[in-house]
């Protein structure tokens, strides 16, 4: 196999990937919302660089009619689905030493089997890459985009609490999966953070939500001020491991910190947005946000991790709900 490697999301990209969200039984009475939600999120993205709306056979107009008109940037397609969270379910991918592309397709099992069916979902990866032709490489290891971040140069982060859950894999050991994100995605170190979100059930805490990498060295992480935040002391622990650790190619990492948090209510839930869980598109991030005070601090300290681009807020309290944020919706495809 050629020697590929993913590229840092940060890198140029000839486009995002994002799927139609109609799963009534995740959704329930929000289902409306969140379709608008997911169509703000397309149209913020599609402002630096062409969206791709993947929807279930059958619902490709409601799509197109809520994303807007064509020219939008926003082009919708047709294929079969069970859910809408293509950070998880689309291919990751990856570029050889002379730029080609390829698209790794893990095994999906709907974060340990939480619904059903999810047998489209794990398929997708094929039909994606076979729609814009890029070659497939398969992997027999249950992994989701949401719980690796990667610096371009080596380096992945993760969380022991999503990639060592037993509801993944459990027929391997924390260094046989290692040795597999290694082998597909072409990093040669990889930081283990003990935690993910608490709160974040439905994941059993992807990366995405609490850290991402902002360029090589440099990491955003959640560290809530409020010291009665479920996470207060489990995001210090990750920052030490961070504090400790160096990258692939020996340096300390610069580490940025996200204090704001933003609880709202939604459905007679108290809902959780992770400002974490933002989309690096070309010149922009698009960042989640819940209607609440903190957002404006927290765009200010993105932006600061993420200087000479574009950082636009939307809310996504429905998609909250729903259990991720934009970063959770998206999967960009590198620019060849």
């Amino acid at each position: 196999m050629a020697d590929y490697r993913m590229p840092a999301e940060w890198s140029e990209h000839e486009g995002c990937l994002m799927a139609w969200p109609t799963r009534e039984d995740l959704w329930g009475s929000v289902l409306a919302e969140v379709k608008e939600e997911y169509a703000n999120v397309a149209r913020a993205i599609a402002a630096f660089e062409p969206v791709t709306m993947v929807a279930p056979p059958g619902h490709g107009a409601d799509a197109r009619d809520r994303c807007g008109a064509p020219g939008t940037g926003v082009t919708v397609i047709e294929l079969p689905l069970d859910d809408s969270w293509f950070r998880d379910s689309a291919p990751l991918f990856v570029l050889d030493g002379d730029g080609n592309r390829a698209g790794v397709d893990f095994r999906f099992n709907a974060w340990g089997g939480k619904h059903h069916p999810f047998d489209s979902d794990d398929r997708v990866s094929a039909l994606l890459l076979e729609h814009v032709g890029v070659d497939r490489i398969a992997s027999e290891m249950i992994l989701e985009g949401g719980s690796i971040t990667v610096d371009g140069e080596g380096t992945l982060i993760t969380t022991e609490q999503c990639l060592l859950h037993p509801n993944r894999n459990p027929g391997m050991d924390r260094d046989e999966i290692e040795a597999e994100l290694k082998s597909r995605l072409g990093v040669t170190k990889v930081i283990w953070l003990p935690y993910g979100g608490l709160l974040d059930t439905e994941t059993d805490g992807h990366v995405d939500g609490v850290c991402a990498f902002a360029a090589p060295g440099t990491v955003v992480v959640s560290l809530p001020e409020d010291p009665d935040h479920p996470d207060y002391a489990r995001m210090r622990a990750n920052r030490a491991v961070l504090e400790a650790s160096t990258d692939a190619r020996g340096r300390r990492l610069e580490i940025v910190e996200v204090p704001q948090t933003a609880f709202a209510d939604l459905a007679d839930s108290k809902i959780e947005v992770s400002y974490l869980n933002y989309y690096i598109a070309n010149g922009g991030v698009v960042v989640p946000v819940a209607g609440v005070p903190q957002d404006e601090a927290a765009l200010a300290v993105i932006a600061s991790a993420h200087p000479g681009r574009k950082v636009v807020g939307v809310r996504a309290l429905a998609i909250a709900f729903g259990g991720g944020g934009i970063h959770c919706i998206t999967q960009q495809i590198p620019a060849v």
